[in-house]
Order: structure tokens, then sequence, then C-alpha cells
């Protein structure tokens, strides 16, 4: 399309236009409407390094499951087909590839990773398929209007660990220890523009590798620097690994951790080091007794009953639960059930409670879904110590680099 054609257009014509999924026929776009079935589809990492990220797709899965069993999402039924990818970005996009020329899927929903999501943008957006609820924390994904992430930018979650640690538990020297990827450079941007504005130091910044057993050496930068509190960002390994480099030297730190180390697992590793760390969380506990938790909780042991209950299945859940959110809201729009359509509906949801998160919103231009954390503390539980809170503006409010 030249640029003085898409110019004429505006609204609804424009998306149309800009996505070709609008205009396929219905069958090729995973839409039978004589049997009320929308076809979607995701990937997820079976084989490859990281397996057990398979625990995420099986609790989307258990979404739908349970949805199709109640009578569908408005009368709709889900037909959910994912692939294994890996979790290597090229047959990420293989895989997308396939169901969309294949399975002919609706959309791509709850598929697994950063990277591996940043490598089908180009695809899906050449095809106008909605990517909702990529399970990754990339921030490419908050400016593209055909993908509608749940997960927070890290430098957002950051800067709330930080925000709870200075003003209501008043601690002031601060180290971050932070993974050398994306992951923790997000972080510590987040963290920097938080402790800048607030006109403090960090006590200690240190890098990491995702592969690092020992922290020996980073708990002792830390403690050189007098440190009162550490944020870390990183996995449920690392976490572990260094509160026992901490426990080893007898450096006593207040700690803070992103939300997907909240879960069970990481008591398997840590024992009882893990009581007293906080965590800030865009998820609701996973113990929590409001009604979605309880029904998340419910249907991974009914359809995947091996698979634990923890924080990586309710974020597998919260995410296919967007798409239904959003497939509702295209299906009370009374509009035509096409790619374009569901884009525009998705930018219609406001303060919506979507699986263990609250207050998401989308507009056309804004994809910042989740816009506050809450703050957890492991007491052999993870209980609430403070209720969700919006994003520290510094922190939320700067682009993403």
């Amino acid at each position: 399309m030249k640029r003085r054609d898409f110019l004429k257009l505006s609204g609804a014509a424009a998306l149309a236009s800009a996505y070709p999924g609008s205009s396929l026929l219905a069958d090729e776009i995973g839409v039978d409407a004589a049997a009320k079935t929308i076809t979607i589809g995701g990937f997820t990492p079976v084989t490859g390094p990281v397996p057990f990220y398979a625990i995420l797709t099986h609790a989307a899965d258990a979404y739908f499951k349970s949805v199709n069993q109640a009578g569908g999402i408005k009368g709709w039924k889900i037909n959910y087909v994912t692939l294994d990818d890996g979790y290597d970005p090229a047959r990420s996009v293989a895989a997308v590839r396939r169901l969309v020329e294949d399975n002919h899927i609706f959309a791509l929903v709850a598929a697994v990773g950063t990277a591996t999501n940043v490598a089908v943008i180009p695809f899906a957006k050449e095809n106008g398929l909605a990517m909702i609820g990529p399970i990754g924390g990339a921030s490419a994904f908050f400016a593209e209007p055909n993908i509608f992430p749940l997960l927070p930018d890290y430098g957002w979650s950051a800067a709330s660990n930080a925000e709870f640690a200075v003003n209501d538990l008043k601690l002031k020297k601060i180290a971050l220890l932070w993974e050398n990827d994306e992951l923790g450079r997000s972080a510590k941007r987040g963290f920097d523009l938080f402790m800048e504005t607030n006109k403090l130091t960090p006590a200690e910044s240190v890098p990491f590798e995702v592969k690092t057993t020992d922290f020996t050496p980073h708990i002792r930068r830390v403690a050189n620097s007098q440190a009162e509190a550490a944020i870390l960002f990183g996995s449920n390994a690392n976490l572990a690994a260094a509160l026992k480099a901490a426990d080893r030297q007898g450096v006593k730190l207040t700690w803070f951790a992103p939300f997907f180390t909240a879960d069970p697992a990481t008591y398997k590793l840590t024992g009882d080091l893990l009581n007293g760390v906080y965590f800030s969380s865009w998820l609701l506990p996973v113990d929590s007794q409001e009604p979605e938790i309880k029904a998340y909780r419910e249907a991974v042991t009914k359809y995947y009953p091996n698979d634990p209950v923890g924080v990586f299945g309710l974020n597998g859940w919260s995410n296919a639960a967007l798409f239904g959110s959003i497939f509702a809201a295209l299906v009370d729009s009374g509009k035509p059930i096409t790619r374009a359509n569901l884009i525009e509906a998705g930018n219609t949801l406001n303060n919506a409670s979507v699986g263990g998160a609250r207050k998401v919103t989308f507009t056309g231009s804004d994809h910042r879904g989740t816009r506050q954390e809450a703050i957890l503390q492991a007491q052999g539980s993870f209980v609430m110590v403070r209720d969700f809170k919006p994003y520290p503006a510094v922190a939320f409010d700067a682009k993403p680099a």
C-alpha cells in the first residue's frame, strides 16, 4: 500500500488495511462460524534447555479446556494448538509459520519466551496476527499495535521493589544484582531511574551470568558496600545461590526479587533461607482465595495433575485468560470475527481483571497492560504484604531503551 493511500484511511478502515488477516476468508483465519469454534496457537519448549517452561503452556491449555467445558467464551469453543520450538527463535518463527499456514490460527496466544516471541514479531505483523499474552519481558512488546503483553517491563518491577524498600522499609543503601541480559538490563534501567530521581546512589551494582551458581564474589562486593538491602533480578536458581552465598558469609541483607521467583519451586532450592524475601508481583499470590486463582488451581490439578501449582502456571493461565477477555470484548462488540477486529477489541480493555492480574488496560496508543504491582513476602507461603499500587511513574513513564 502506498503511503498516500494509507493516509486516506482512518480508524477501523486503517486497521483492516494494515492487517491482511481482516480480508482473508473465515476458515483461513481459524474461524469456524458454523461450529462456533476459534483455532488459536502457541509455541513452547517441550525440548531444548528449558523444557519445564512447558508448565506455562499446560496451564494455558487448562484454561481453555475449562472454558470449553463451561460452554466456551460467549458460546465460542477454543481449539488451542501448540508446537515445540525447543526455545530456539529460528524454530519459533518456523512454528508460527506452520500454525498460520497449516492450522490457520486466529491469534498467537501465550507463546513462551522473550527472544522467541521477539523473533516472530515481523511475521506476525505481516500476517495481521495478534500476539496475545506473550510470556516474556521485552520492551519491543509494548511498542507494537498487534501485541498485547501482560508481563511488565522488568524495569518497572525493579523500581517497585526499590520504592517499597525506600518508602515502606526506610532502607537507603540498596544494591542491585542483575542478570547480564535483557532481563537484567531492563531491571537496571528502572532501578537506576528510581534511585537517581530520589537522589540516592546505589550501594553496588553487580552483573552476573544466567548460568552463575557461585555468588561468593558477588556477595562480597555487596557486603563491602555496606548495603542494607539487595534486589536480585535473575532466575530462582540465581536467587537460591545468592541467598546461600550470603548465609555462608554471614551477610545479613533484606532481599528483594521479581514475581517469577515467588514460587514453591524456589523453596525447594532454598529451604528456610527464602523466608523474609520480598517480591514485586503483578500476580495475586498463588494461594489466594480469589475466584480466578481458585479456578487456576482446580483446572491445573484436573487437567495436568503432575504439574506443580505455582507462579509459573498462574502466569500461563493469566496470559491465556487475556485472550478470553479480548475475544469476549470482540463478540460483545457485534463486529465481524476478524484478526483486525480482535486487535481493535483489545484496545477497549479498561481496568479488567485477567486471571491473576488486576486493572489491565490497553489503548490504541498504550499497550502496557499491567499497570500495578503488589509486594509479596515469603513466610512459608507467599503472603501479600502491600496491596497493588501503580508503578513508580519515573520508571513506568520512561521510554524503554
